[in-house]
């Protein structure tokens, strides 16, 4: 197997982010913790996914503090995949990639499922950004700027 460059010592935070879930299969096992997977037979008979490669994802989840682990919640001798605050931190770009995929899909008509607040049963709203005014924000409306404290915001303020 091909060894992946890493980007986790990149500066750019997207590339950061990549480097710790942007395999496929971790966002497919993620998105299946979400509803509800939470041992090693479940992820695997959802996705299909070999043995030896949920092994792996599993494992690189767990080290990078994305899942725990945990003793079954039925007394078992097994272990569950629990998602934990870092984990479930990713619920905005999970939602952010199927709202995506509903709007730009060539055949939404396939997609099985939609969101919906489970109170009211109605779709959830599409993401927006927004200013801390609340002004709804386009990508031409943002911009990057150095981070104080960082080598490139150190650079800048000499200038």
């Amino acid at each position: 197997m091909v060894k992946r460059t890493s980007l986790d010592g990149d500066a750019c935070p997207i590339a950061r982010s990549l480097d710790a879930i942007g395999d496929w299969w971790s966002l497919l096992i993620i998105r299946d913790a979400f509803m509800g997977c939470r041992r090693f037979g479940e992820f695997q008979r959802s996705l299909g996914l070999a043995k030896n490669i949920l092994t792996v994802r599993l494992r690189d989840l767990v080290e990078r503090g994305i899942l725990a682990t945990e003793p079954a919640s039925d007394g078992s001798a097994y272990r569950d995949y629990v998602l934990t605050a870092k984990g479930r931190g990713l619920f905005p770009i999970l939602v952010a990639l199927r709202q995506w995929s509903e709007e730009f899909d060539e055949r939404p008509q396939e997609i099985a499922t939609m969101l919906v607040d489970r109170e009211n049963g109605r779709r959830v709203r599409k993401l927006a950004l927004c200013a801390e005014d609340g002004r709804v924000l386009a990508a031409a409306d943002t911009t990057l700027k150095p981070r104080p404290g960082t080598l490139a915001g150190k650079e800048s303020a000499s200038k």
